[in-house]
């Protein structure tokens, strides 16, 4: 079979240094993964996976060089379909796998470990809003090996805010369904086997589409140029007159009055990223005054970790960042049990009650994240800051994942819950 390595060689121009054009790679087909059978299982693989990415995230951060060696071994490893229901031949694992899964993996590198991001925030939108017909197609389809991406919001400008679905549905002369439009942050698209996206359909009502990653008239260009998770090829998706088969439209439209799980999942998902990110900082910083970093003059001691001002901080930092993920495991079997309680559907409640909790969660996190990427050099002195360590990467890490959605909509969500009953709106970024 043909080795990623070997596919990237004979199509020159893949593996871009800096953001370019269209991605002239595609993914390697599918291959049917290890099968995970317990969730201690998917623990253990996601520590594999962790600690073989680690060697290498600084280098693949300052190259930009993006993963898809390291992709196809996370796809082998089964981690991509621990959380296809049981009731379909998968796992069914729980959403605290789930989230400590990516921890685990962002700890390590979180611009790698945040390509899944979509592939699971789908999986549960098709759990919720799928026909038993398209759940055990592309259930099946993940557990045999493929990946999903998902063609995001529109930029500014396209698109008046980020639910608004600027791609469109459209007959084509011999009556069959075509679809165009540009979509952006794209996260996983590069790397995807399917690429769901929302577009409007023929009435002007929000659907959700699904086309192949290699269909006549799918684009998905490396322009991802963010200083920070620099290595998730978020970038652009172009549509251009794409058929579509009409059993490949989720009618998204008669699910977006229905409480469901898929925003607080998704929600969990990105605070996961958060709290790997800070786990990540704090362990680096933690290795560099133990192993670089030499004592201030007055401080007395002869080696920087005894001195009795850096062992408050760290052990300051530590708590604030342990703090922050058993919120998030909390968060985690919030919805566990909610979902269990509705027998995998959620009321108006349960939804209101899941978003809450996640919420709680995203504002530790993003706090922790931050914090420790930044405090990091402060504990760590400024050789910290030679360009050799690569050590800024996690607070650029921080700074651009914890802008995916304002932190200060959290506490406006969860303050609004608690004065005044205030549900919060349902979508994907609550």
């Amino acid at each position: 079979m043909t080795t990623p390595d070997a596919l990237g060689a004979a199509l020159p121009g893949n593996t871009h240094h800096t953001p370019g054009g269209a991605l002239r790679r595609l993914p390697l087909p599918p291959s049917t993964p290890h099968r995970i059978t317990s969730e201690a299982e998917a623990l253990q693989a996601a520590q594999a996976l962790a600690d073989e990415w680690r060697v290498d995230a600084a280098a693949r951060d300052h190259e930009r060089r993006l993963p898809w060696q390291e992709i196809e071994r996370y796809t082998a490893s089964g981690l991509g379909a621990i959380t296809v229901p049981r009731a379909y031949g998968g796992l069914g694992a729980s959403y605290e796998t789930l989230a400590q899964v990516f921890v685990t993996l962002c700890a390590a590198d979180p611009s790698l470990g945040q390509i899944p991001q979509n592939h699971f925030a789908v999986l549960q939108n098709l759990r919720d809003m799928g026909s038993e017909p398209q759940k055990r197609r592309w259930f099946a389809d993940v557990l045999a090996g493929h990946r999903l991406g998902n063609a995001g919001p529109e930029r500014k400008g396209r698109a008046a805010h980020v639910l608004e679905a600027t791609a469109r549905l459209s007959r084509d002369a011999a009556g069959g369904l075509r679809v165009s439009g540009t979509r952006f942050y794209s996260t996983g698209s590069a790397f995807a086997h399917w690429v769901p996206f929302r577009a409007q359909d023929e009435e002007g009502r929000i659907v959700q589409v699904w086309v192949r990653r290699d269909a006549p008239g799918v684009t998905v260009f490396d322009d991802w140029d963010s200083f920070g998770q620099r290595t998730t090829a978020s970038g652009s998706v172009q549509l251009d007159q794409v058929q579509v088969h009409p059993e490949d439209v989720v009618p998204a439209w008669q699910f977006e009055a229905t409480p469901s799980l898929s925003g607080p999942v998704s929600q969990l998902i990105q605070a996961s990223i958060d709290a790997g990110i800070a786990q990540g900082a704090l362990r680096d910083a933690v290795d560099f005054v133990r192993d670089k970093s030499r004592p201030w003059m007055d401080s007395g001691v002869a080696r920087a970790s005894d001195d009795p001002h850096l062992i408050h901080e760290v052990g300051q930092l530590q708590i604030e960042v342990d703090a922050a993920h058993a919120v998030l495991l909390e968060a985690a079997r919030t919805l566990d049990a909610l979902a269990a309680a509705a027998g995998g559907a959620a009321d108006e409640q349960a939804s209101a009650q899941a978003s809450v909790a996640v919420a709680e969660a995203k504002i530790l996190t993003t706090e922790a994240a931050l914090q420790a990427g930044e405090h990091l050099f402060a504990l760590a002195g400024s050789s910290a800051s030679r360009a050799a360590h690569h050590l800024d990467r996690h607070w650029r890490n921080a700074r651009v994942h914890t802008l995916h959605d304002p932190v200060r909509w959290k506490y406006h969500l969860l303050g609004n819950y608690l004065l005044n009953g205030a549900l919060p709106r349902r979508h994907q970024w609550n």
